[in-house]
């Protein structure tokens, strides 16, 4: 069964940082782009970042730019996400996806969220002021 468990969540002041696991079972990301999607109350889905398959490609939300970095460890079959310089407008849940192609683009980030072959559960960041 394909799946993503997603987790580091959490509570942080304004300014902190967390980092986001994704885990894989089930497959590999080879072959898959992979990213993160988040959604906060009353809003769409906003894809926040994305990373191409072959690892060359990673592209950002202009809101988030400078502040976030995506990476993998394929020996873990993990994809992360590291959040520093956090804002109260950065709440929400955060969710992990992956998605079966070899193509490279920011047209990634919308994919992701609509287009995904396999979705995580998500995880609740919380951004204090």
């Amino acid at each position: 069964e394909v799946q993503l468990q997603a987790s580091g969540g959490g509570l942080v002041q304004a300014g902190g940082s967390l980092t986001l696991s994704c885990a894989a079972s089930g497959f590999t990301f080879d072959g898959y782009a992979t990213g993160w999607v988040r959604r906060a109350p009353g809003n769409e889905r906003e894809g926040v970042s994305a990373l191409s398959s072959t690892d060359e490609g990673t592209y950002y939300a202009d809101s988030v730019k400078g502040r976030f970095t995506i990476f993998t460890d394929h020996a873990k079959n993990t994809v992360y996400l590291r959040m520093n310089n956090l804002r109260p407008d950065d709440t929400a849940v955060y969710y992990c996806a992956a998605l079966r192609t070899r193509t490279n683009g920011a047209w990634l980030l919308r994919a992701l969220g609509y287009e995904h072959d396999a979705w995580g559960q998500g995880t609740l960041v919380t951004v204090s002021s």
